[in-house]
């Protein structure tokens, strides 16, 4: 409802539109409804990447919770990838390595290269 609302009312403000998707998302995500929520956050992140660029830390965020689905959708390769290669060089680069965020991302890469049944030793080491 939230969604359609901000959808009818302030279809001009694209920041509130991507804040109701984002809750909405998050509602799937805790109703176990993982594979909607992925498509959601893809989705989210891209506009987030295309109105504030890379390093903002919105759409590093973003990121983050796409990081997330994909890691509940065991999909680790991917988030390895994002997490490793896009996301985790950006935010050490604008936030700093001790910022929150970073901290997080840190973590979800940990999670998926040590719950990846093909992960090699190397990766263990990296986790």
């Amino acid at each position: 409802a939230n969604l359609v609302l901000t959808r009818r009312y302030w279809s001009h403000d694209e920041e509130a539109v991507l804040n109701a998707q984002t809750g909405l998302a998050n509602c799937f995500c805790n109703l176990g409804r993982d594979a909607e929520a992925l498509v959601l956050r893809r989705m989210i992140h891209d506009r987030l990447k295309a109105m504030h660029g890379v390093s903002d830390e919105r759409t590093i965020r973003g990121g983050a919770n796409l990081v997330i689905s994909l890691n509940q959708l065991e999909l680790w390769d991917e988030a390895r990838s994002i997490s490793r290669d896009r996301l985790l060089p950006v935010a050490r680069q604008s936030l700093g390595s001790d910022h929150d965020l970073t901290l997080y991302l840190n973590q979800s890469l940990a999670h998926a290269l040590f719950f990846n049944p093909e992960r090699t030793r190397d990766d263990l080491l990296e986790a």
